[in-house]
């Protein structure tokens, strides 16, 4: 799925739009902040962990999705809004404990996939990241284990 700048522009906005209530004001405890996208309306809505609306947004790219897997696309997008939103520093003013997650859920709110885990201490695993692991691992064991 490939959105207009107009589409990802609504996107950050209504990301944004969420995020500014926890701006300036008591630390809050928020587990997850929620991004619901309907393929059929179009609409991307943002809820906290109590399913109070935080924004929404209406993508007429996402009425009209005509392809097989809109959720494996919407969180593809939504991932990268995301991640470009706290590599400029957007997240970094908020009053949330950490760690808390960006999720994208389904209409029954129901986790699809994580989108981003906002912690100043935990990584998060992937494969490259992984690689060689095993061959370090013994490598270490070895060594511990002749002196």
């Amino acid at each position: 799925m490939k959105l207009s700048q107009s589409s990802l522009s609504q996107i950050e906005k209504a990301i944004g739009q969420a995020v500014s209530k926890y701006r300036g004001c008591e630390e809050n405890v928020v587990s997850d902040i929620h991004l619901q996208a309907n393929p059929t309306s179009g609409e991307l809505m943002i809820f906290d962990d109590d399913d109070t609306p935080l924004a929404t947004a209406t993508l007429e790219e996402w009425a009209n999705y005509d392809g097989n897997n809109f959720q494996a696309d919407a969180e593809r997008v939504l991932s990268s809004v995301l991640n470009a939103m706290k590599a400029a520093g957007d997240f970094d003013k908020l009053t949330l404990m950490k760690p808390y997650s960006f999720v994208q859920v389904d209409e029954d709110r129901e986790t699809i996939a994580e989108l981003l885990l906002m912690d100043d201490d935990t990584l998060l695993l992937n494969d490259e990241l992984l690689k060689g692991l095993d061959e370090e691992l013994d490598a270490f064991l070895k060594d511990l284990l002749e002196k």
